[in-house]
């Protein structure tokens, strides 16, 4: 025994080294060099068109535990030999507000090894799991063999920087060094990161001059944090100061960080200079991928670009693209055809994203049911409700607020006010933007009361008005046209402390302009203009148009001048209330003046502004002005409503070219804009001044279906026109057929039809007409028996007269009794 001690403590002297080597070996126990290895899974399941990959490390088992371990736990059957992932899966299972996270882990045989911690910390944070993962960190250091680490720390950090625990972030950075954890880059950039995203930039930037302090140099992700601070809140300036400061100490910006300088322009508003900083980038070596591309689709579309956004888009589809579109790209088209208007091409981008497999998030959902709200498509946006649920998703306040808003803009109030419970009903809290939603889904039906009764309601939740809400019901009750209402709300805007910015005063301008309180609605403009907030090109056009309507049209232009002192575009409507000002007050020359500012300004004028020219040119006589509009309105393919072709009717038969008028109706016909009565009275005119009798029958033909709508003075000119004509049995055939719809007949109607039938000798007829007329309790005059006694003497004999006689009776006796007396 003591030979093989002593051979044993001499064998390196003794042996060559090969064998000193292969001694060695044996002696110690062999690394798992495998064990955090991660290896994949992947299940599909081909029915069902479905597909799940799973990652799975085995961590230091019991076979690679120490032997005084491996001891302990040999014989204890609530020992378990689970992998890592195993015990990831188990954690997850549980409640950490009720169940014993601890005990499982108390029961794990990995906890024996050290190297397992900071990889189960790892697993945990990378599923999100906060409480989860406090839980086990707080088992873990009461572990005898814990020791404290970096890395261990840094991921717990960036798990609170996840869910915005700034506070707790903190704590974990403080803690780590009473733990004598020194911070390294990769802490201070976790901590950084926390911190942006709470938007406290000031603070990131604080702790990132404390990591200079102490002498660790700041890497290109501490930089790219930093600015993702700043940029997050909007402070866009900051930003680009750092990416500066970044490049002068020599750590070049990369496409991460060009992205988060476009991220900080886009949420700061400034989306021209976004548009600028990517031209540039594409200047340089670093390509575009599919966040930056997805950027600039967002500031197109904000800009109105529209066209560009979509060749952005159409060039990311291409199959030998670089940058593929993901959700948020199509979720962008979509927002993009909802504000231009074209909503079917809003489900269309949804088939095509569904179609090149990506599934849609509760984002894009919301999205298209935005798209059809806007459009009050109430019924489109219910099915795509139901759609969000039988697809796995629970919808959010943003689902609900937006179906609500369908059912208000469809005007079905009581509907949105269901969907308003069903949100509280399904546990979601309504916020202020819900409660706007449903005050305006009442307000913009008339029920006022019921708009009122939820603004008390909003703030019994403990939901605060904003302005908004109050611009909601200013415009209800400018609708509903309730003066007082207008007052009321005002007055408890202020006793709330809710201070005005430019919408609500353009809102609360326009409600006492619709109700005709000029001198209110002037009293609030210069209320505004005291108090410093902007007027802007509504507020002028408001104010413009309302006084228009108000025949005030000297006020119109003190306020145009006014707008034109303080260098304030003019909106479409502005131009048109100011030429319509110029031409009521007799000023055609500044009529003109202004619409042909308006075409240079780039603002170029829609039918009601051409309208109001060609009403201005009617009421001066240019009749060749006003045909000229209309070649001009051909040119650049607006067509004329029915108030503009009526004034280009005028303008034609007043011009002495009443077969304009005609070719003009023709055109009304194929283009199927509506006829009105003053489109009749033009067209009746146009075949009197020609002559033409037979377009006479026709157009009584076409006015048929509107006998009972159209006035009586129009039918009773298109009588007189054809019994002028000789037409007797077009004319009271016409007759027949009014009476036949019901149309109100007057004396002037029979008294049209007594001249013509006597000019043509038709005396029976005059007679019978008469006899109708007192059937019908319409009195005749005393002149229409004296024309007819008077042509019975003249043209017909003593034998006929004798029989008019009789026929008409004692009337005539009546009529004569009380001409002679």
């Amino acid at each position: 025994m003591a030979a093989t001690n002593y051979l044993c403590h001499y064998a390196p002297l003794l042996s060559p080294s090969p064998t000193l080597s292969n001694s060695k070996i044996l002696c110690k126990k062999k690394k798992n060099t495998t064990a955090f290895e991660e290896k994949k899974s992947v299940f599909v399941d081909y029915d069902a068109g479905q597909h799940k990959v799973t990652t799975h490390v085995t961590g230091l088992r019991k076979a690679d535990l120490q032997k005084r371990y491996r001891l302990k736990v040999e014989g204890d059957r609530f020992q378990k030999d689970w992998s890592l992932s195993q015990v990831v899966d188990k954690i997850l299972e549980l409640d950490p507000k009720y169940d014993e996270v601890e005990g499982l882990l108390n029961h794990w045989v990995g906890r024996f090894a050290r190297k397992n911690f900071p990889r189960l910390i790892k697993e945990l944070t990378q599923r999100g799991s906060l409480e989860h993962s406090n839980r086990v960190f707080s088992w873990m250091k009461h572990q005898k063999n814990y020791c404290a680490r970096n890395d261990i720390y840094n991921m717990m950090i960036r798990l609170h920087a996840r869910h915005n625990r700034t506070d707790q972030a903190r704590g974990l950075f403080f803690e780590m060094q009473e733990w004598r954890c020194k911070p390294d880059a990769e802490t201070y950039n976790a901590l950084i990161n926390a911190h942006g995203r709470a938007g406290q930039w000031r603070w990131a930037m604080n702790i990132m001059e404390d990591m200079l302090r102490e002498a660790i140099p700041p890497s290109r992700s501490t930089y790219n944090n930093l600015i993702n601070a700043c940029g997050s809140t909007g402070n866009w300036r900051e930003a680009l100061k750092i990416c500066q400061k970044m490049t002068e100490n020599g750590v070049g910006p990369d496409l991460v960080t060009h992205n988060i300088i476009l991220s900080a322009y886009k949420s700061g508003g400034q989306h021209l200079k976004a548009l600028s900083y990517y031209e540039l980038m594409k200047g340089t070596n670093i390509r575009p991928d599919t966040t930056t591309l997805n950027i600039v689709i967002y500031c197109l579309v904000k800009l109105g670009q529209y066209e560009k956004a979509i060749d952005i888009f159409s060039s990311m589809r291409e199959r030998r693209a670089e940058c593929h579109p993901d959700i948020v790209t199509f979720t962008s088209i979509i927002h993009l055809y909802s504000v231009s208007g074209q909503i079917e091409n809003c489900k269309a981008v949804f088939n095509i994203m569904l179609a090149e497999g990506l599934k849609p998030n509760i984002v894009s959902y919301n999205a298209l049911i935005g798209a059809y709200a806007s459009h009050g498509m109430s019924e489109e946006a219910f099915s795509i409700f139901n759609e969000i649920k039988s697809s796995g998703f629970r919808p959010d306040v943003v689902s609900y607020t937006s179906l609500l808003s369908s059912y208000g803009r469809s005007k079905q109030p009581i509907k949105a006010r269901k969907v308003f419970n069903m949100m509280k009903r399904d546990k979601l809290k309504p916020n202020v933007v819900s409660y706007n939603a449903l005050i305006d889904a009442y307000g913009s039906n008339g029920f006022l009361a019921e708009a009122v009764e939820v603004l008390r309601e909003m703030e019994q939740d403990s939901v605060h008005p904003n302005t908004v809400s109050i611009c909601t019901l200013l415009a209800a009750c400018g609708r509903c046209g309730q003066k007082a209402n207008v007052d009321a709300v005002l007055s408890a805007a202020k006793m709330r402390g809710i201070k005005f910015n430019t919408v609500a005063y353009n809102s609360a301008i326009g409600s006492y302009m619709n109700l005709g309180e000029y001198e209110k609605a002037v009293a609030l403009y210069k209320s505004m203009r005291k108090k410093k907030v902007t007027t802007d090109s509504v507020t002028y056009t408001v104010l413009i148009s309302g006084c228009c309507k108000m025949s005030k049209y000297d006020e119109a232009l003190e306020f145009y001048a006014d707008m034109m002192d303080m260098k304030i575009p003019l909106t479409r409507e502005a131009y048109s209330s100011v030429i319509c000002a110029y031409s009521k007050q007799g000023q055609i020359k500044e009529a003109e003046s202004i619409f042909n500012m308006m075409k240079t300004a780039g603002c170029y004028p829609d039918v009601i502004t051409y309208t109001m020219m060609l009403h201005a040119y009617n009421a001066a006589e240019y009749w060749e002005k006003a045909y000229n509009l209309l070649q001009e309105m051909e040119e650049h393919n607006i067509q004329p409503d029915t108030i503009a072709c009526s004034a280009l009717m005028r303008a034609f038969n007043k011009g002495g070219k009443p077969k304009q008028v005609l070719i003009l109706a023709d055109f009304m016909k194929e283009k199927e804009i509506p006829f009105s009565d003053a489109i009749f009275f033009e067209m009746v005119s146009a075949c009197s001044l020609l002559c033409d009798w037979r377009r006479t029958i026709d157009l009584a033909k076409l006015m048929e279906p509107s006998f009972s709508v159209v006035s009586i003075g129009l039918l009773n000119q298109l009588l007189h026109l054809l019994g002028k004509s000789g037409k007797i049995e077009s004319m009271m055939k016409l007759f027949y057929k009014i009476t036949k719809s019901g149309a109100e007949i007057n004396l002037n109607t029979h008294s049209i039809l007594l001249k013509n039938l006597l000019a043509v000798g038709n005396w029976r007829k005059y007679v019978e007409v008469l006899e109708w007329m007192i059937d019908a309790g319409i009195e005749p005059s005393n002149q229409m028996y004296h024309d007819v006694f008077s042509y019975a003497q003249k043209s017909v004999g003593a034998e006929y007269a004798a029989i008019i006689q009789e026929r008409v009776g004692m009337h005539i006796l009546i009529s004569l009794s009380r001409e002679f007396y």
